[in-house]
């Protein structure tokens, strides 16, 4: 394809709200001379110019804190520095917890905050009504106040990143719609605008409300969805404090900023209607909906609960306009799978408060390649086809809006769009009592109910869950005798052609050398060491492997391997679909193998990651001698249409050895027994092998591969810090986030933490420096209660896998 462009641009950036001003304003700071931002009509015009502007920093997980922290950082220098007012006022948050259950999530959260550097305080009833003096406290079980909350004009804050960003020299064209997006292979060309074409070096999706349009036209599918959102200001009859604190009482739906004489509240109510499928018309502009009273009750009458002087003023104005909101109401953001040069920055359902961190973030990406910071929980490549589906994407966004205020439960589950993707094995498992989760669209077995246990789970911040008692079965059944675990939505790919050993040689940490017929467990590192991807690789001929890798990171995984591969001779396939896989696990599992195959499997003819093509009942699997609960264990990929009757035979043959089905928290607890790491929770792109104690995966001998020299350095000059586990006798309420305290002082903070049936002890992992790792005497602190943890070995269970190669 040829394309002549009317001008060009190296950096062009699409869509004028707080995002896409904010990405410009930070490109052009950091020195970047070449950036052209496209407005279809005119700054703020999308849902920028209607938003309510609070800022909150405190997120469920460390960077996401830090990247809300970077806003405030940014709003606190950008009035002086674009000499223009933002009205930013740093007055604070106050969060109302007016159920028991409410004051848990935010006594966790409070914990978190301490992990994550942030200023947080627990209040009581009484010294919130100081702070607030309008609300009532009836009922209220406690308080969090963040003092360095807030909140900001939108359009005044929109108007400063657009004026700092010409500032620094970039350019913004008003007026100026993008109707086409010219592509070739893995790259964009340019832009067909309303006024010309322009031709760029790196395009940016920062559309907002048409962010999934503007995917589309780039050949990307963006799960980018769009609902309506409300919110109302009160009548100017009150006579405010200027320092007045914002308001959360999440328990009553409604959130609340003060504003001149009057407050703005909104709310997250259920039935909220998704808009246009996610695609706007184009020429939809500076535009409200009609505001729905039935809807606005949910979140106004318990307002008026807490707040009384809501029954004597009135409503001025009801605004009721679209806001972004992606499948599972995060942000996407980075470069986009399958281009090159196509990065994205949508679906900010809280896009002023995240503005300055984000613009900040995709700067970095866009410029050094790396947004700073691990950023899982943001990026795009957590989403697939399967979330972009219109009607499918509608269901979760308008999900995801309503959940807002939620409580959110440990090990909660989307209820929308469920049922979508489903394994050979689900009814029988089904019929066998399984709980499903879902993960990346498929039903997944979290668990098996047994008689007597409730129909529906029932989740618990402080105590033990419902599905307690009978994971601890499941994990029992493992450990003594045999178990069948369906992992079939786990991400399967196939690369093979010429060239292909060599290119996952120097993609691959671990040396893939050797004999075919192995598996191969390896990091795949960037160039500052850090793991990119934890995966399998099945060696199953000359130039040709299977990667496996988990169900939720399979395009990301595969987008990291695609983008190194040499341009032809290699082609890489997936196959998730076609391949059923089932776990066999236990002491007995070989037993029971042996009695539906005719194939020698013993531990001579087929050991410890030895892959082989074995008959199974009438049929045939791939089996590899590779699991991740630490027993003698054997995955079968199996062409689906066998699968139902390859685990018949093998729930038959299973019967006389005690086998049991078990589900997904059973493997969770015991891969934390055997010290088993889970990408995105214990190992990111921010920490490298030779800290999270992988070092034995990384081949500095072999040659050359992505993050050799980086990984040399490290291993010759050593780490500042370690992953270390630390245990808990009995169970404790963790989950994730909580500081650990050395003498009284906060030394790191967990990653993954969970109960260990077999062990009785609840196992914990965390980041501590090295100068420190080596003690054994910790405190973690859950719930306002320090609990006693001691440092030990990383494997508590079988640390010289004598079970694992039996």
């Amino acid at each position: 394809m040829t394309f002549s462009a009317d001008r060009h641009a190296r950096i062009i950036v699409i869509g004028g709200g707080a995002i896409g001003t904010s990405v410009a304003y930070h490109l052009a700071r950091a020195g970047e001379k070449d950036v052209l931002l496209l407005e279809k009509a005119q700054i703020t015009e999308g849902c920028t110019w209607h938003a309510a502007g609070l800022v909150g920093q405190l997120r469920s997980k460390r960077n996401l804190t830090r990247l809300m922290q970077n806003s405030v950082a940014v709003f606190d220098r950008l009035a002086e520095e674009a000499d223009a007012a933002i009205d930013w006022k740093k007055v604070g948050s106050l969060r109302l917890a007016s159920s028991p259950d409410r004051w848990s999530e935010i006594r966790r959260s409070m914990g978190q905050a301490r992990s994550f550097d942030v200023e947080c305080h627990a209040l009581s009833a009484e010294e919130a009504a100081k702070l607030f003096p309008y609300i009532t406290t009836e009922g209220i079980e406690g308080a969090a106040f963040i003092p360095g909350d807030g909140y900001i004009d939108p359009y005044a804050l929109t108007q400063a990143f657009a004026k700092a960003a010409r500032k620094y020299g970039a350019k913004i064209e008003e007026h100026t719609s993008v109707v086409e997006i010219v592509r070739r292979g893995r790259r964009i060309l340019g832009v067909v605008t309303d006024h010309g074409t322009i031709g760029c070096d790196i395009l940016v999706n920062c559309a907002g409300l048409w962010a999934k349009r503007v995917g589309e036209m780039a050949g990307v599918a963006l799960a980018a969805g769009v609902v309506e959102h409300q919110y109302f200001l009160t009548e100017k009859t009150l006579d405010l404090p200027k320092d007045l604190t914002t308001l959360r009482d999440p328990d009553k739906n409604f959130y609340l900023k003060p504003d001149t004489g009057s407050f703005a509240i909104g709310g997250w109510e259920e039935g909220t209607r998704g808009c246009w499928r996610g695609k706007p018309p184009l020429d939809f502009g500076r535009e409200l909906f009609e505001g729905n009273l039935d809807r606005l009750e949910r979140f106004a009458l318990p307002a008026a609960e807490r707040l009384p002087v809501l029954n004597e003023i009135g409503i001025q104005t009801i605004i009721n306009g679209p806001i972004p909101v992606s499948a599972d109401g995060e942000p996407m953001m980075g470069l986009a799978p399958g281009l090159d040069n196509f990065f994205v920055a949508c679906g900010f359902t809280a896009g002023i408060a995240a503005s300055g961190g984000a613009g900040q973030a995709m700067s970095n990406w866009i410029l050094e390649g790396d947004p700073g910071m691990d950023l899982w929980s943001l990026d795009v490549r957590r989403f697939g086809p399967v979330h972009a589906q219109a009607r499918y994407l509608e269901q979760r966004a308008v999900e995801a809006y309503a959940a807002y205020y939620k409580i959110h439960w440990p090990a909660e589950e989307s209820l929308a769009g469920r049922g979508l993707r489903r394994s050979a094995l689900y009814e029988p498992l089904k019929a066998r009592g399984a709980v499903f989760g879902s993960k990346f669209g498929w039903e997944r077995p979290n668990w098996f109910r047994r008689d007597g246990d409730p129909l529906e789970d029932v989740p618990s911040f402080e105590g033990k869950p419902s599905w307690f008692d009978g994971v601890g079965e499941e994990v029992r059944a493992i450990r003594e005798r045999v178990a069948l675990i369906d992992q079939s939505s786990f991400s399967k790919f196939e690369l093979r052609g010429p060239g292909t050993f060599a290119a996952l040689q120097r993609i691959a940490a671990n040396d893939l050398s050797g004999p075919k017929g192995k598996a191969i467990y390896t990091q795949l590192c960037n160039d500052r060491g850090g793991i990119e991807a934890d995966v399998t690789l099945l060696h199953l001929d000359d130039d040709h492997f299977w990667l496996v890798t988990g169900s939720g990171f399979g395009v990301r995984d595969s987008d990291w391997i695609e983008r190194q591969l040499p341009g032809a001779g290699v082609s890489m396939v997936e196959i998730t679909g076609a391949y059923a896989t089932i776990n066999v696990c236990g002491p007995h599992a070989r037993k029971v193998l042996q009695t539906v195959s005719d194939d020698d499997l013993s531990n001579e003819a087929f050991p410890f990651l030895a892959i082989r093509k074995i008959g199974l009942a009438n049929a045939q699997a791939l089996a590899v001698r590779v699991g991740y609960v630490g027993e003698l264990g054997y995955e079968l990929y199996i062409p689906q249409e066998f699968a139902a009757a390859v685990y018949e035979a093998l729930w038959e043959a299973g019967e006389t050895h005690g086998m049991s089905n078990a589900g997904y928290r059973a493997v969770e607890s015991c891969r934390l027994e055997k010290g088993y790491l889970y990408w995105s929770g214990d190992i990111s792109p921010d920490y490298n092998p030779y800290e999270a104690g992988l070092g034995f995966c990384v081949a500095l001998e072999k040659g050359d591969f992505t993050g050799r020299k980086a990984l040399t350095h490290i291993h010759e000059k050593g780490v500042s810090r370690k992953l270390v586990s630390l245990a808990i006798d009995g169970f404790a309420p963790l989950l994730g986030g909580e500081p650990i305290l050395l003498d009284g002082k906060v030394v790191g903070s967990t990653t993954s933490c969970g109960y260990g049936h077999w062990t009785g002890k609840t196992i914990a992992f965390a980041y501590l420096p090295t100068k420190i790792a080596g003690k054994t005497a910790f405190e973690i602190e859950a719930f306002g209660q320090n609990w006693h943890a001691t440092r030990g070995a990383r494997c508590l269970y079988d640390p010289k896998m004598e079970r694992l190669k039996a």
